[in-house]
């Protein structure tokens, strides 16, 4: 059976489906973009079709007699600008070329940044893009293709988000991506805030004061910058721009190479910037992100993933009420529940459930053991990431199944769980293999700092 999709593309669709030679120069590098990753790039036939379900849908269908009872989705915002912080250090790069003009015979990737208009504004200070709202709008659709039953019209959708700015107008395009057929749960169409939820980090004194504020976490990070990987990408890059290598730095080579991701995510070109870096190269500064992401949002510190654990609950807690509305045979009062928050928000959860763990923790000096890692940022969290619990109801009768199931999707693909290695599981075991995070971890008690002084690294 095909996979279904919607039969008229919106308008704008045809966006994303401009020539594939425009992004030529930058699809060896694409891949590797870590957390600043096209949402494409996990699902490449959105390439071709924003609205296609994808390979995956039509097998992971549960049987006809499995109705679905509720969605409970966590979202990434969709594509943004670079923030202030990055704007300003480009600024800063770009500037350098400008002082040093170099002979376009002998450095002509200087000569072509030189001539690059600069063309981002601090108070771009990552935003939505206009991608951004496109990646909601067609999630939303594809979701609504995929759970017709939950998402038709009158029925009620929960709609809440951080309070940044990126995260509200993503809400908003998902809200205008269904359509006006929906209800909202209150009054007013608007997308609630709860940063205790989708931004629990900046919640966690622990976490901000031993992880967030303290260099010495990421010790990995900033040893991996000074070491021989980095240093050659260093190199080259100079080179290429006839600077001294003594002139840029890992942050500035690393600020580039993302200038050169944000260029195809917003535009849909290929940058100038993206000439500087091979595909080697390009691996060498995803294993930077990742180590950043790995050591400051997930594996690295228990912290990291324990102070998740109030939206880990929140999830079971709704999913809990919908089970024993269903069992009542009441309505189920809240079918969608849908939450846009950040990688930061997502990454932390997946470590909590024991997603994406290596056997060795990435570290500065295992690079070439880890090109077979499971942790790739870009590959979890894209932009538009998605973690889809969905819970079903079945009739036992005309199935072998237990009564309640719940699958989980992330980014639209099954999830195998760890207790059973399937994609789809019975609701009485997901509760049990989770049982200790359920029942033990405590926000509060978690987040509470040390009563003595001591680093990151003796605590966690």
């Amino acid at each position: 059976m095909a996979p279904r999709r919607l039969a008229a593309p919106v308008p704008g669709a045809a966006l994303l489906l401009l020539p594939l030679l425009l992004v030529a120069a930058s699809a060896g590098l694409s891949g590797y973009f870590g957390t600043k990753s096209r949402y494409e790039e996990v699902n490449p036939h959105l390439v071709r079709d924003p609205l296609s379900l994808g390979p995956a849908a039509a097998g992971s269908r549960l049987p006809a007699a499995c109705a679905p009872l509720q969605l409970r989705a966590v979202l990434r915002h969709g594509t943004r600008y670079p923030t202030t912080g990055q704007i300003r250090r480009l600024g800063e790069l770009h500037a350098r070329l400008l002082r040093r003009p170099a002979a376009a015979a002998a450095c002509p990737a200087a000569a072509d940044l030189a001539a690059w208009r600069m063309w981002y504004e601090e108070s771009l200070d990552g935003r939505l893009a206009p991608q951004g709202r496109r990646d909601m709008e067609y999630l939303a659709r594809r979701l609504a293709a995929r759970f017709p039953a939950l998402f038709a019209a009158r029925r009620r959708l929960v709609l809440a988000s951080s309070s940044k700015h990126r995260c509200l107008q993503s809400g908003a395009a998902f809200r205008s991506g269904l359509g006006p057929s929906l209800s909202l749960d209150s009054d007013e169409e608007e997308v609630e805030v709860n940063d205790s939820l989708m931004r629990f980090f900046d919640h966690c004194a622990k976490f901000v004061a031993l992880v967030e504020e303290n260099d010495t976490a990421m010790c990995q990070v900033n040893a991996f910058k000074e070491g021989p990987e980095m240093r050659k990408v260093l190199e080259k890059v100079a080179s290429a721009l006839c600077l001294p290598v003594e002139d840029i730095n890992a942050d500035l080579v690393q600020v580039a190479f993302l200038t050169c991701s944000y260029e195809l995510a917003i535009k849909n070109v290929t940058s100038p910037w993206c000439s500087l870096f091979s595909e080697e190269d390009a691996k060498v500064l995803e294993y930077l992100n990742d180590l950043k992401q790995y050591w400051k949002r997930g594996y690295g510190y228990d912290i990291n993933s324990r102070s998740s654990c109030i939206l880990f609950q929140d999830i079971f807690q709704h999913l809990d009420k919908a089970v024993e509305e269903s069992k009542s045979s009441k309505p189920i009062s809240s079918p969608l529940i849908i939450q846009v928050g950040h990688a930061e928000t997502l990454q932390p959860l997946l470590a909590l459930m024991g997603f994406f763990k290596d056997d060795e923790p990435l570290k500065a000096n295992n690079y070439i053991r880890q090109t077979h890692r499971k942790f790739r940022s870009g590959r979890i969290v894209p932009y538009a990431a998605n973690l889809v619990f969905v819970l079903y109801h079945c009739d036992q009768v005309k199935t072998s199944k237990e009564e309640f199931q719940v699958q989980m999707l992330l980014n639209e693909k099954p999830m195998l769980f760890h207790h059973s290695n399937e994609t789809t599981s019975t609701y009485a075991d997901l509760k049990d293999y989770y049982k200790d995070i359920l029942e033990n971890c405590h926000f509060k008690e978690e987040c509470e700092l040390p009563k003595v002084n001591i680093t990151a690294i003796d605590e966690l």
